[in-house]
């Protein structure tokens, strides 16, 4: 196979970083309201229940959003689906600005969750389609790259606006991302797997001549995908099959692992758990979580560098050690009846070393994986189910996780945490295929062997 020219690969990065933007509103709008949040609760009588629910209302609309997101890019197109997301982030991302009272906030995060779900089905799916297989690792793991940055942007507006409390400022800014995601896209092509399913194989051909290193390259990936396709339409039926479980159980399981180990309760409730450390004001607790973002960030750059040299299961096992370690260093520091100077410094390093072990491994790995292992005629849907599960998982975690302390404690809680990290361990050893390297039609040929 011929390589890529310098044009092309530069290329190829400037498409996955625009369709990106999604992730970026999607790590923006789930963040965002962990702080925002505080300055709601001075404005509002929030109850308990409330604050649970204007936080993780979201995960549920991106249930509704997923399992929309893989019909729709089944029947529209990957494309065509992410304009539709950039659409509803900027119409709800302004109607959040001007809630008038708590329940406004839930319905729009409802709402927003809705793009949220679609945004986190086809972002992955249209970049990995358009990928050549040596560098699709690191072109998928822009989008979680751009989550990253979604987060880090939101907890720094966040510390913005601790002296206005514009909390309004802080949801309504999203629009502006969203704008220029719909606004370039329109300019991009469709994928060439999507265009060959439904007939248009002399369109998918030239888009394919201009992201690989030769016309003959193209006409092999063509001819490789025509031959995986079949005549077979896509239904609900389809996913339930037995030839689909283990890749089912595999995409659909690490979607889950990324939510019930914990890392939307960091994501969410950082500065609640920076305050139960210590951290007396807003300002000090945003200030802290403020390096959970950028550390969130960089050690996605680090992904971005392995996966298609190390492997993907590699960085799953470091990463869940990881992890698991800081899980049950975090429970013991919260056994520690007075919080001492020492007893802040040992939760900061531990929770940085926990986002950082995420951030480089289950993170991208998990969506990366999931955008990879699904035959081509079913993939949207199976996508689809895979991100409802994440969203399902992540809605229960985060209404739960405040209940969940008044119940076993805070010990208690990051240790539960960490026995669902080693049995997720147990899990991704046995059921969890390696992928680097291969075609999306050679990894779909492997279910069938």
């Amino acid at each position: 196979m011929a390589k890529e020219s310098i044009k092309q690969q530069w290329l190829l990065i400037v498409i996955s970083t625009v369709a990106a933007i999604g992730g970026f509103l999607f790590g923006y709008n789930t963040a965002v309201v962990s702080g925002a949040i505080l300055y709601i609760k001075k404005q509002y009588a929030v109850s308990l229940l409330q604050e649970e629910l204007v936080i993780g209302i979201l995960s549920l609309g991106a249930v509704c959003g997923a399992l929309s997101g893989g019909p729709l890019c089944d029947k529209l197109g990957r494309k065509t689906a992410v304009l539709l997301s950039s659409i509803i982030f900027f119409f709800t991302s302004i109607g959040l600005s001007y809630s008038n009272s708590v329940t406004d906030m839930i319905i729009w995060r409802f709402v927003i969750g809705i793009a949220i779900g679609i945004a986190s089905t086809t972002a992955p799916l249209y970049i990995a389609e358009l990928a050549p297989r040596y560098v699709r690792g690191a072109l998928v793991s822009i989008n979680q790259l751009a989550i990253t940055i979604g987060i880090l942007a939101s907890y720094f507006i966040g510390f913005l606006a601790v002296e206005s409390q514009s909390w309004r400022m802080m949801f309504g800014v999203s629009a502006i991302p969203a704008a220029i995601q719909f606004i370039i896209m329109c300019f991009f092509p469709e994928s060439p797997r999507h265009l060959t399913r439904i007939g248009k194989r002399k369109k998918a051909l030239a888009i394919l001549e201009k992201f690989r290193g030769s016309t003959r390259d193209a006409e092999l990936e063509i001819q490789h995908i025509k031959k995986m396709i079949g005549q077979k339409e896509p239904s609900w039926s389809e996913l339930f099959v037995k030839k689909m479980a283990p890749a089912l159980c595999a995409g659909v399981g690490l979607s889950i692992i990324q939510a019930i180990t914990g890392i939307n309760t960091v994501i969410y409730y950082a500065p609640t758990i920076f305050q139960f450390a210590g951290f007396a004001t807003a300002k000090e607790a945003l200030l802290v979580t403020i390096w959970v973002g950028v550390i969130n960030v960089l050690m996605t750059f680090v992904a971005i560098f392995l996966l298609d040299k190390l492997g993907r299961k590699p960085l799953l096992y470091l990463s869940l050690g990881g992890m698991i370690i800081s899980l049950i260093v975090l429970g013991f520091v919260f056994l520690q009846k007075d919080i001492t100077i020492y007893v802040s410094i040992i939760c900061q390093i531990s929770l940085f070393i926990y986002i950082a072990s995420f951030a480089y491994g289950l993170g991208p790995v998990g969506w990366l994986i999931n955008s990879e292992i699904y035959p081509l005629y079913i993939r949207g849907r199976a996508m689809g189910i895979s991100v409802c599960m994440n969203w399902v998982t992540n809605f229960i975690v985060t209404t739960t996780f405040l209940h969940i302390i008044n119940l076993l404690g805070k010990s208690g809680t990051f240790w539960l945490y960490a026995v669902i990290g080693v049995i997720s361990f147990i899990f991704i050893q046995k059921k969890v295929p390696e992928t680097k390297a291969k075609s999306l039609e050679e990894i779909e040929d492997f279910w069938k062997k």
